[in-house]
């Protein structure tokens, strides 16, 4: 279950309020000064792996953290769970938390990406983005270091990692035919936020029950 929420997270990610807006300004950006499509999907891929790469890296951090804490995995369940109650409930507009509500722009000045570039820009994007995708990314992580295992922490954002990548990988190359679905979700942002929060409030009170079970067990 925790592969599969880690996942959903990363999707949510790429649809929350302030990730999604700007979703068609970086992807015009992969396909500057080039008529190709290829070169866009090439340089969306490179994008993807770099913010990829540093996710992944905190994955194995937050894992090989996790060994030092794991015979304390009773207390760490019951803090991850309050935290994401807490961060549900922000996300379905019951509490109020700026640092999850941040958006970082970028620069409006068109630049010649390839591969190699769009990588570093992609590693970027994952430094200046952590405020937007915050709350998500460390859930992603709180639950990586409750492994106590390097490989089960590197899994756990790969597979957040790939629930962001997807999105933006088949939005690069049906752009043109998604504009509606992007009008779609602007217009229901409140119902998708309700929902993530609720799939996280709903995992953090599972989480909270394991704890306390785990405590008088």
């Amino acid at each position: 279950m925790q592969y599969l929420i880690t996942f959903i997270e990363g999707i949510a990610s790429f649809v929350s309020p302030c990730v999604l807006p700007v979703i068609p300004i970086y992807i015009s950006y992969f396909a500057t000064d080039s008529k190709s499509s290829k070169k866009a999907i090439f340089n969306a891929l490179g994008f993807v792996s770099g913010f990829s790469i540093i996710f992944i890296l905190l994955g194995v951090f937050a894992g090989t953290f996790g060994k030092f804490i794991h015979e304390y995995v009773d207390y760490f369940n019951i803090l991850f769970g309050l935290f994401l109650i807490v961060i549900g409930l922000n996300y379905m507009g019951l509490l109020l938390i700026k640092l999850f509500n941040k958006t970082k722009g970028i620069d409006s000045e068109k630049k010649n990406l390839n591969f190699i570039t769009s990588l570093f820009f992609g590693a970027i994007f994952s430094v200046t983005w952590t405020p937007c995708v915050g709350a998500f990314l460390s859930s992603a992580l709180i639950l990586a270091s409750t492994t106590g295992s390097v490989l089960q922490g590197a899994i756990l954002l790969l597979l957040y990692s790939l629930g962001l990548a997807i999105p933006f990988i088949v939005t690069t190359i049906f752009l043109e035919k998604m504009k509606r679905t992007f009008d779609f979700i602007k217009k229901h942002y409140n119902i998708i936020n309700k929902i993530s929060g609720s799939i996280l409030v709903i995992f953090g009170i599972y989480k909270l029950i394991m704890g306390i079970m785990g405590l008088f067990s």
